[in-house]
Parts: C-alpha cells; sequence; structure tokens
C-alpha cells in the first residue's frame, strides 16, 4: 500500500496545496493510504481533508512520518541541512547548477531518499505533465503591471498581496490603472504559445495592455532582441533550457530603451542558464520590485511562487492535473515516476 503523506508548507504566504480533498478520497477509494498535516495558511481547510478520510497530523512533522511513506509538498523544505531518508514529490529546482538545489541533492544523498522533481514529471515526450504555469504567467504579469504603475507614481513597487479569486486582483488593478492616469504600457512577451504565456497574456488582455507575442520561431536566430527594449515592460514564460539565448543582456541597464520594467516570471536568476543578465536574485512579497538602474529605472520582478497569489484557483488546476499520475505511484513500470527518478539518480551520481 502506497502512504502519501501531504506536508505543511513552511514558506510563507504559500497557502497553495498540491491535491484537494476530492482528489484524497480518490486515492483511498484506490487503496492509499493518505496523512494530511495540518497548517495554518493552506487555502483550504483540514477539516475538508479530515471529511474524505484523511488521517491528520500536527503541521511539520513529516520528519518523523514512516520511511515508506512518499512526502508531498509543493516548496522548499527548510534549509537546515538534515539528512533526507524520504521519498519526496515537490520542486526542488535542483538539476540547473542552483546553489542550493546542490545542497538539497547532497541532503537526499545522506539520507537515503529520494527526490521526484514536480517540474520533472513528464511524459514520454517530455511534456511535464502538471503546472502552476498559466497563473503563474496571469500573476507575474499582474506584478509587473504594479512595478509600471508604481512608476508612474515615482516609486518602487510595495509589497503584494494573495487574492480570493482573478477577478479581485483584476478589480485591484483596473482600480491602480485608473488613480495612475497615465496611458496603458505595451508589453513583449516571450513564450506567450505555452501555459505561463498565455496566462500572462490573458491578464494583458483583461487590463488593456497591447502586448507582442513570440515564441520560438521569434528567438530561433538567438539574442539579444532589441525589440525588448522598445516595450515598456517585458515578461520572459521561458524555462530555460540549454541552447535558450540571452534575452536581456547585463548591458540592457544602459541602453537605449522604453523597457522599464522585466517580469521574469520562469525566474531562475542564480541558474548558468538565465536569458536574463540585468539581476541576480529573485524579489519577494513583501519586496516584488529589484531596482536594477536609476535613470533611465529599470525594475524586475522575479516572485518564484506566483501562483500562490490566486491559491484557490491555481490549487485547483494543479491538483485536477496531477491526480491521475498520483494514482500510478506504486504501479510497476517505469512511467512518469520512473522518468522522475532517473532524472534525481543522474544528479546525484
Amino acid at each position: 500500500m502506497v502512504h502519501l503523506w501531504v506536508r505543511a508548507e513552511s514558506r510563507a504566504h504559500e497557502e497553495r496545496v498540491g491535491i484537494t480533498p476530492q482528489g484524497v478520497a480518490q486515492l483511498i477509494n484506490q487503496g492509499f493510504a493518505v496523512t494530511v498535516e495540518e497548517s495554518r495558511q493552506r487555502i483550504i481547510p483540514i477539516t475538508d481533508y479530515a471529511a474524505q478520510g484523511a488521517a491528520i497530523a500536527p503541521e511539520f512533522t513529516w520528519p518523523e512520518a514512516p520511511r515508506d511513506a512518499i512526502i508531498f509538498g509543493l516548496k522548499e523544505l527548510p534549509e537546515d541541512g538534515t539528512p533526507l531518508p524520504h521519498r519526496h514529490i515537490m520542486f526542488g529546482h535542483a538539476y540547473k547548477g542552483q546553489p542550493a538545489g546542490r545542497v538539497l541533492l547532497d541532503r537526499f544523498k545522506a539520507g537515503g531518499g529520494a527526490l521526484y522533481d514536480l517540474e520533472y514529471l513528464t511524459q514520454a515526450d517530455g511534456r511535464r505533465v502538471a503546472a502552476f504555469g498559466y497563473w503563474a504567467g496571469y500573476a507575474g504579469a499582474a506584478v509587473a503591471l504594479m512595478c509600471w504603475i508604481a512608476q508612474q507614481r515615482g516609486a518602487l513597487a510595495g509589497p503584494v498581496q494573495a487574492y480570493p479569486s482573478a477577478t479581485d486582483m483584476r478589480a485591484a488593478l483596473q482600480q491602480s490603472l485608473a488613480a495612475s492616469g497615465a496611458k496603458r504600457p505595451t508589453a513583449l512577451i516571450i513564450g506567450a504559445l505555452g501555459r505561463v504565456g498565455t496566462g500572462a497574456a490573458d491578464l494583458c488582455a483583461a487590463m488593456g495592455v497591447a502586448t507582442t507575442n513570440w515564441d520560438m520561431a521569434e528567438t530561433a536566430s538567438g539574442g539579444p532582441f532589441a525589440q525588448v527594449l522598445a516595450h515598456d515592460i517585458f515578461l520572459n514564460c521561458i524555462l530555460a533550457r540549454p541552447g535558450t539565448p540571452v534575452f536581456v543582456p547585463a548591458s540592457a541597464k544602459t541602453a537605449a530603451r522604453h523597457l522599464s520594467v522585466i517580469g521574469d516570471i520562469a525566474c531562475d536568476p542564480d541558474s548558468d542558464l538565465s536569458p536574463i543578465k540585468v539581476y541576480d536574485r529573485t524579489t519577494t512579497w513583501d519586496a516584488p520590485a529589484l531596482r536594477v538602474f536609476d535613470d533611465p529605472v529599470l525594475d524586475v520582478t522575479a516572485i518564484d511562487n506566483l501562483p500562490s497569489m490566486l491559491p484557490a484557483e491555481s490549487s485547483a488546476d494543479f491538483a485536477g492535473q496531477l491526480l491521475p499520475h498520483l494514482m500510478t505511484l506504486g504501479v510497476s513500470g517505469d512511467g512518469v515516476w520512473g522518468r522522475a527518478r532517473d532524472c534525481f539518480d543522474r544528479a546525484v551520481d
């Protein structure tokens, strides 16, 4: 019997969860044992999971879970250096040269556990089976627009928050745009045909922001691209891979440009593969904009848990995509989980 242990998220502002109570009920009916930790911030109440038959555990007790339990969360574990003996399903951010990723892999190696990285759960053709991409793009475009609105006031964008729904987010943005009195900006989206880019384009359309939509065909010649500098906002929606061109070189800071906001929605600044070379660290909910040049102003926003700004919608969407694959945990054969394990094994060798 497979035992899935749904851990509480330790990261601030992380209200998302990767499985709904209805999904828990389906797993239990399939013969799984499911434990769900209490959480002070999860968008879905613990009582809803208990009502579907899940065992309930205190918050952050997953290190004491039975050794054969598979620990399921979304964002990073506490960085306390302890060995990790369990199998974990999570976004590890550990396979593209990130310094913290190397430390995480060493913890798994020391404990004998394994990482099933949600970013590397793929079909045989390489397509991801589940992603928060659409809502990352939607929220990322919204934050970039908030940064641009703040610039119209001569300010740096202040803290961002979670919203009950996308409708509430749009209403707040419309109010801010109207108060600014400014003409709508223009935006260029790279990766516009993917899930992230589609979400970004949808938010821009709802806000009346004219967009230029690029994808692989437009970037095949390699960068940098002067067109990026000709727009007010640039939204990077491309997951960096070997061969990804540079979209914004370091020289863009001092170049002649209209560009004043970069929304790096893909958000991999400490990866060697990052196509955005004007900044080197993520931004936060409390400080969403990083000013990288003053005259003319250039701000970068790069929040790495954007979908949690819309936790109800993004959780339901992601959980629905992932559930059919969770139900194959423990099934013999390679498949999604075998490919994810292969990625881990290669990384720790």
